[in-house]
């Protein structure tokens, strides 16, 4: 029997063998860390009394160095993950969830973006960048302790720079059109008339319109962009002779509270005429939003009709596609994506395909190839940059009309008092001389269908210097956005480009409230901003048509009787509000989605078995039941799904109360009033320090966000001065408090 122990002592020997190597395989797979580079950079980090960072340097460069240090103090947890997702190792960081992000990486080929693009962009831009890169890697060198992955840093510019090229395309929907294609599910058309022609959307008040835009499925799989499920962001512009002689500018985006796309605020200045406040995402080295002395301009997600999706015709090997009438080579590359599963990283093989098109999903139904608007692009690191140093309209608008930004509405405010609305797009340039349906599955065999750049920025909806003096836009149709009289008219548009024309609950509030004020000074536009309002129109007006008619008894009865008695306002006063939000949110999203629409008796049903069970009653004060919580702080909110007061989607707590996770994040209201200078005001949900318990500023703003109050901005050095709560100068080489 020797042999038989020796046996089982070789066999313990090759499965830790195979333990230690699938536990530390990854990071020397990984590709080579970039030469450390060579310049010195110092910038002075000084914080305020909220613990916001005012990051100054000689040059823009040395500024973008001391963005990545202050980041990476307040929480370099997330940057971690982005830098991860950039260099295709997230799986290695979050398992099967994180692998599938790596695929996509893969997939539309984000590094071979950076890498033939990135070094294209002039070369101040690239040093902000590599400045950027260098903040994150002596930040890692500094606390090696924190760092959770071996081999991710050093990181060069490009590696932030194929951050970006991931990101990309997934706020206009990228990721709702791979999901499917990979599940070889359907995509879901949206609603809409058949090209050529659409109806003229309603102003608020009629009955919803129909989208417009083809063949986009919107349930997103990815944690890259804004929850398409429930996607929401507000944004606001008044002019001085409807704000009593006050410009206005309110920034009210909506996204995740916490991870790769929450915000984080920060004020830059340079010696080189750089100066914003505002807000980026982890992983920019500049802001995305916010304002400098001149100008100042806020985003919302749109969702124009930006992806084609083409059917190839393969041959029999299923390697080559037909295109024009001949055989090509399908391009391969397989591609090995880490996937943590417990204590080991699991090396999971996977093909990746391109055709002419763009990338290609092989799955039971065919191969599929997708092309979108901005494929292959990178301009726009240049591009925001500009927009920041911008100080003119004519200027900030130049940038847009490069439509080197792929997607997302632009509202703008300036110190002369001009507001105004882009639809910013790079809506693909279509050939109107073939003979096509842009709404569905094209065929893969025509180079004809293969469109190549976008629509010329002069034929997409804007508006400057309304009639109203107004403009909002929360995520719907761009012709309803001024007020009657000063609105576009969608029948100017091409149809073939796809602008969608749907409505949202917000947008009926915002359009309401804006159209009946007479004055919008800031009590007006606070009561807007915070308003928890809903309109009986759309899917809401469908809701409780169908709860009328709703059969029922029991608790069930009970249930529907209390919502019909409702008020139709989350505020928190009344006895139906907890119940009303727990309802609405899945009919919200079906409606935004173009999902059929839920059983209205399931959902009520869930809906009151869920407050019995854990409140023990139909009508507890929705307080008790919605939360905002970080750390030991629990605190009540208001606000519900698709309301100007964004409460949208959350985490259901063991206690069954709803923990905010997506909603209301980053507000920044910004002024121009006669003979001062910009002022400001921002608040975040929970603080500075995101991701840091032990740090003052982990939870110091969460009071205010919770009773509607904004802090102060110190974008002026003499107020932030007056206001700081530490002073130091970061370099290469160290750290210097003062």
């Amino acid at each position: 029997m020797v042999w038989l122990k020796r046996g089982a002592i070789a066999l313990v020997g090759v499965l830790v063998l195979a333990f230690v190597v699938l536990a530390t395989w990854e990071p020397f797979a990984a590709s080579a860390a970039p030469a450390a580079p060579t310049r010195t950079y110092t910038a002075e980090i000084i914080r305020d009394e909220w613990g916001v960072p005012h990051i100054t340097g000689k040059t823009d460069a040395d500024t973008a160095f001391g963005v990545a240090i202050a980041h990476a103090e307040d929480d370099f947890f997330t940057l971690q993950d982005v830098v991860a997702m950039a260099r295709g190792r997230y799986g290695a960081v979050a398992g099967e969830d994180g692998a599938k992000v790596d695929y996509v990486y893969h997939l539309i080929d984000a590094r071979g973006t950076a890498e033939r693009e990135y070094p294209k962009l002039p070369a101040d831009t690239r040093a902000l960048f590599e400045a950027y890169a260098a903040g994150l890697n002596q930040y890692a060198e500094a606390h090696p302790g924190e760092v959770k992955l071996a081999n991710l840093f050093p990181v060069s510019g490009l590696d932030v720079a194929a951050g970006f090229a991931l990101r990309q395309p997934f706020f206009f929907g990228l990721d709702g059109v791979i999901g499917p294609l990979v599940a070889g599910e359907e995509l879901r058309r949206e609603h809409g008339p058949d090209i050529p022609g659409f109806p003229r959307p309603p102003l608020p008040g009629g009955e919803p319109a129909a989208e417009a835009a083809p063949k986009q499925a919107r349930a997103r799989v990815l944690p890259l962009g804004e929850d398409a499920e429930h996607l929401g962001s507000n944004a606001f512009a008044v002019a001085p002779k409807k704000g009593g002689g006050v410009t206005t500018l309110i920034s009210n985006s909506h996204q995740p509270l916490r991870g790769g796309v929450a915000w984080y605020e920060l004020v830059v200045e340079s010696g080189e005429g750089w100066h914003f406040a505002g807000a980026n995402f982890p992983g920019s080295p500049f802001p995305f939003l916010g304002h400098n002395e001149h100008l100042g301009w806020t985003n919302t997600v749109n969702t124009p009709d930006m992806i084609d999706v083409y059917q190839l015709e393969l041959d029999e090997t299923g390697t080559r596609y037909k295109l024009d009438g001949q055989w090509r080579d399908l391009e391969s590359k397989w591609v090995t994506l880490p996937v943590k599963l417990g204590p080991v990283v699991l090396p999971v093989r996977k093909e990746v395909l391109r055709s002419a098109h763009g990338p290609v999903i092989r799955n039971a139904k065919g191969a599929f190839a997708i092309r979108y608007g901005g494929i292959g692009q990178l301009q726009q690191l240049d591009a925001y940059y500009r927009l920041n140093k911008a100080k003119t309209f004519a200027e900030w608008e130049g940038q847009l009309s490069r439509l080197a930004i792929p997607s997302t509405n632009f509202i703008y405010a300036d110190a002369g008092g001009t507001i105004a609305y882009v639809y910013n797009a790079a809506i693909p340039n279509r050939p109107t001389s073939v003979k096509a349906d842009w709404r569905s599955v094209l065929p893969g065999n025509r180079s004809d269908l293969i469109w190549d750049g976008a629509v010329a920025y002069e034929t997409l909806p804007r508006i400057v210097n309304p009639a109203s003096g107004w403009l909002y836009n929360s995520n719907n149709t761009p012709f309803t956005a001024a007020g009657a009289g000063s609105d576009l008219d969608p029948q100017a548009f091409a149809p073939i480009m796809g602008i969608e024309l749907k409505q949202t609950n917000r947008s009926w509030r915002a359009y309401k409230l804006l159209s009946e004020a007479s004055l919008l000074d800031r009590r007006a536009l606070e009561a807007i901003k915070y308003d928890t309002g809903y309109e009986r129109q759309g899917y809401v007006a469908r809701l409780f048509d169908a709860l009328a008619g709703l059969k029922a008894q029991g608790k069930l009865a009970e249930a529907r009787d209390l919502l019909l008695a409702w008020d139709f306002n989350a505020d928190g006063k009344g006895r139906a509000d907890a119940l009303a939000l727990l309802i609405i949110r899945d009919f919200m999203a079906a409606d935004y989605n173009n999902k059929p629409f839920p059983d209205v008796a399931e959902k009520l049903g869930a809906a009151a078995d869920h407050l019995t069970t854990h409140f023990g009653r139909l009508d507890p004060p929705m307080g008790d039941l919605l939360r905002l919580r970080q750390g030991e702080l629990d605190l009540p909110l208001d606000g519900g799904s698709d309301t100007l007061r964004a409460s949208t989607t959350w985490d259901v707590a063991e206690d069954g109360r709803l923990s905010l996770k997506h909603g209301d994040s980053f507000i920044m209201w910004i002024e121009w009033a006669p003979g001062a200078r910009v002022s400001s005001r921002s608040v975040q949900p929970f603080g500075a320090a995101s991701t840091r318990p032990a740090s003052p500023h982990y939870t110091d703003q969460m009071q205010l966000f919770v009773d509607h109050k904004l802090k102060p901005v110190h974008f002026w050095r003499d107020d932030l001065l007056a206001n700081a709560s530490s002073r130091r100068t970061v370099t290469n080489s160290g750290t210097k408090a003062r």
